[in-house]
C-alpha cells in the first residue's frame, strides 16, 4: 500500500503543486466571500 502511494504521488507530481494551489485559492475566496457581508 505504501509503494503504492509512492507511485501515485511520483506519477501526479508535475500537477501537484499547481493543484495545491487551486486548493488554496478556493478556501481564500471561501473565506473572503464570507466575512464579505460584515464589511458591508
Amino acid at each position: 500500500m505504501l509503494t503504492d502511494l509512492k507511485d501515485m504521488i511520483e506519477r501526479s507530481s508535475p500537477t501537484l503543486l499547481s493543484d495545491f494551489l487551486g486548493g488554496v485559492a478556493l478556501f481564500v475566496m471561501l473565506i473572503v466571500g464570507l466575512h464579505l457581508p460584515g464589511l458591508i
